[in-house]
């Protein structure tokens, strides 16, 4: 694989000429909110825990951003968490389930539905059963609820949430630099930027991921194996996209509700890379993509410049 063209350097950061390929998938946002912000981050992280890849978790999943008591629909703290994943009927099944275990466990929470849409999956409907008949169902404002009773006192949850087929999975930009150091920072900085953007997720650890993957590989069965043509340590034994001062690659992925969201979030994420310069952060830019074949959305770097 030869080493991409450069489509423009900002601040000494070189962006290559290509584009980052994403997937159609199917997408939701849920509301957790609780007695306080510790509880409702308590629930949140163990609903999106092992969601960060839709092939091997069943689903995509993270926390969007932390709401104040006037942002919710119960005047308490919480938390927007977003789900995605390849069809409604998989990313129900994922967050009903993860619902159940994670959020109805919780003590103080409470679930809601945060997007509005003529699609809907079930929240509350489809884990009511376990109330053993004594659950109640309430409607109040329009809107349809569940109550459920449990030791601590009662669990209130909304019996569906919206959900989009517009959602968009795998935007991407893949950060070199030196050396791990460099490439954490630029990616910790591009993170935090994208965190800005509503309606998207990274779901990787840290919003990060240091294990880029390709698809198939030369072992059967493998769907996906490491993406070494950007491995630094095989330069010498494989067709590599990196240059010889390139000595760390690190990948954010991006899910949004929309194409739009994750465009913005990619142009927020090549912006705080090239304000922090080379000399702290990454040295280039670059995008995953398979050749244009597998996936309709195509965000070129070029057009996200800042």
């Amino acid at each position: 694989m030869p080493v991409t063209e450069t489509a423009a350097t900002i601040n000494g950061v070189s962006i290559d000429d290509s584009f980052a390929e994403a997937f159609p998938m199917s997408g939701t946002a849920i509301q957790i909110t609780a007695i306080n912000e510790k509880w409702a981050l308590e629930a949140a992280t163990k609903m999106t825990g092992f969601a960060t890849s839709v092939i091997a978790c069943g689903c995509e999943g993270g926390i969007e951003r932390l709401l104040s008591p006037d942002e919710t629909r119960d005047g308490r703290p919480g938390v927007r968490v977003l789900f995605f994943g390849f069809d409604a009927g998989g990313l129900e099944k994922q967050v009903t389930t993860r619902l159940g275990q994670c959020i109805l466990t919780c003590p103080t929470t409470a679930c809601y539905g945060d997007y509005e849409s003529d699609q809907t999956i079930d929240l509350g409907s489809a884990i009511r059963y376990f109330a053993d008949g004594f659950q109640i169902s309430k409607k109040f404002a329009g809107k349809h609820f569940w109550r459920m009773p449990v030791m601590e006192g009662e669990f209130l949850c909304e019996a569906k949430t919206g959900m989009t087929g517009d959602g968009v999975g795998g935007g991407n930009l893949l950060i070199m630099a030196r050396h791990v150091e460099g490439a954490l920072k630029a990616s910790e900085a591009a993170v935090e930027a994208m965190k800005t953007v509503p309606d998207v997720i990274m779901p990787f650890p840290g919003g990060i991921v240091r294990s880029g993957s390709k698809v198939g590989g030369k072992y059967k069965g493998m769907m996906a194996s490491t993406n070494n043509a950007y491995c630094p340590t095989l330069k010498g034994v494989t067709d590599t996209a990196l240059t010889e001062e390139i000595g760390s690659v690190l990948e954010i992925v991006i899910d949004g509700m929309t194409a739009d969201a994750v465009a913005k979030a990619m142009a927020a994420g090549i912006k705080a890379i090239t304000d922090l310069g080379p000399e702290a952060g990454a040295l280039r830019i670059g995008a995953g993509n398979y050749g244009g074949n597998l996936g309709p959305h195509h965000f070129h770097l070029k057009d996200l410049l800042p």
